[in-house]
């Protein structure tokens, strides 16, 4: 028999051979990997002077075929810190592109935990279901949302698709047995909301051309008068709304739709209204922000991502629904290996996926932990530090913000050269890049209204007014090299 070893020959050693040779070097293995994490966890507290390019030795090893024999634990560990440290680091305070974790050192540790004990949320989990139940419950507590249930997803793309599925068969309850058969579908979204909602409707036999994106106000919100002129259009012609999309901060501008106003429109027609706050909605649980999410608890569901504003690592999606009983008419089966019991539901029968991680065991040992006070203060002083950064744009004379004042944690805003006659798109695009490639600060480029920008997003914990400082100095000292090159 041949079974894989520690760093040793795999040929005739035994599986009782294999399981001595890991307890061997279990204890020193954890030990060096714990410090590992350590050394990472200090690291990222401060800011890095550069982002260290890939490595020959790292770029030679990863071109390197399967390996016969092992290196052992240790080694390989090392070699995966080495990757690592080579690779963008969300965590760190000056990292403000993408809508980036944190890496909450509670939930670090949690994660591993689940990961060793490797439990399917699929069937029947015992305490582990039990216990992203509550994480649910709490969640929803948080940010202001009579749940009834819902699930934990890797993100953001699955967390729509699985609330649009209920939406679906709501609206055209055959469609699982018999498809769409002729019938019109349509799902309303702002004309900035994510591509994610474009992604669901073409798995879901919508179609791109089903998807109607509703015009934008002053503000960057969807206008709930042109959405009622639109499906009260499409009701007429024969086609069947099948939910409206309510974005809670996109990602472009963090701005955050009326959803009290849209559920106005919604709630008459029957239509299911369903709120993508997988960026922004965490926001909803604080003072300063939280009316911006007035009608959050009329909506059908809602979805969220905990590792973006709720700092916990990737991936802990959530999608919460008021009606549980929706979840399991878009997903329920009957299979003779999942057999069902009178009173109980697989966990199964409400999810897209079937082997399913315990997702939610991070989030709920950092709340558990930290208690949810403290994430309300963190994301508050995220939504202060994104006020200081568009006073500091708007006091630069070389640089120019590109929303009136920022609803959330994103903060576009360009570089503006005193010379005239620069193509500032140009210049802009070739500034994000230059920043990258600096180091000090990653930032991302974007277009608003036409116009290339910086897009920073600020949604880490250990971020000061420091950071966004040293951003706005940078963006200004780099464009003027620029310009002037």
């Amino acid at each position: 028999m041949t079974t894989v070893t520690d760093g040793s020959s795999a040929e005739g050693t035994t599986a009782k051979g294999s399981q001595d040779s890991l307890r061997h070097e279990r204890r020193a293995s954890l030990e060096h990997g714990l410090s590992l994490l350590m050394s990472a966890w200090e690291e990222f507290d401060s800011a890095r002077p550069h982002q260290p390019p890939v490595s020959a030795q790292t770029t030679d090893l990863l071109a390197s075929g399967l390996p016969a024999a092992g290196v052992g634990v240790r080694r390989a560990l090392d070699e995966a810190a080495a990757i690592l440290d080579e690779s963008l680091a969300q965590s760190r305070p000056r990292f403000f592109g993408y809508v980036g974790s944190s890496g909450l050192e509670s939930a670090v540790l949690a994660d591993a935990l689940a990961a060793s004990h490797d439990v399917n949320l699929a069937a029947e989990s015992e305490a582990a279901h039990l216990c992203e139940q509550q994480a649910l419950r709490w969640i929803g507590e948080f940010v202001g949302y009579p749940t009834a249930g819902g699930a934990f997803t890797s993100g953001g793309m699955l967390s729509n698709l699985t609330a649009l599925m209920a939406a679906r068969t709501e609206a055209l309850p055959d469609s699982r047995v018999f498809g769409l058969q002729g019938a019109r579908p349509v799902v309303y979204c702002s004309a900035e909301a994510h591509s994610s909602i474009e992604r669901a409707a073409e798995l879901l036999g919508i179609g791109r051309s089903g998807v109607r994106s509703v015009p934008l106000d002053a503000d960057r919100r969807m206008r709930p008068d042109l959405l009622a002129d639109m499906l009260r259009d499409d009701l007429a012609s024969g086609a069947r709304p099948v939910a409206v999309v309510a974005t809670a901060g996109t990602t472009l501008t963090g701005t955050v739709d009326p959803i009290d106003a849209v559920a106005d429109v919604c709630e008459p027609l029957g239509v299911w209204l369903h709120v993508d706050g997988a960026y922004g909605l965490p926001a909803a649980s604080t003072e300063l922000a939280g009316h911006l999410f007035t009608g959050l608890d009329r909506a059908d569901s809602v979805s969220l991502d905990a590792h973006k504003w709720m700092f916990v690592p990737k991936a802990c999606g959530i999608v919460l629904v008021r009606d549980q009983s929706t979840l399991a008419k878009a997903f329920c089966h009957d299979s003779a290996y999942m057999v069902e019991e009178e009173g109980y539901a697989h966990p199964v029968d409400g999810t897209l996926e079937y082997s399913r991680p315990f997702r939610s065991l991070k989030l709920w040992t950092a709340l558990r932990s930290h208690g949810a006070d403290a994430f309300r203060t963190a994301i508050t002083g995220n939504l202060i530090l994104a006020q200081t950064l568009a006073r500091l744009v708007r006091e630069q004379p070389r640089l120019e913000l590109l929303v009136e004042s920022p609803q959330l944690s994103v903060v576009p805003f360009r570089f503006v050269p005193d010379q005239p006659g620069i193509d500032l798109d140009a210049l802009n695009m070739r500034l994000a890049r230059a920043l990258q490639s600096d180091g000090r600060v990653y930032v991302t480029s974007a277009v608003v209204d036409g116009r290339a920008c910086l897009r920073p997003c600020i949604v880490n914990f250990r971020t000061t007014a420091e950071d966004i400082r040293a951003l706005v100095d940078l963006a200004v000292a780099v464009g003027t090299e620029l310009a002037q090159g």
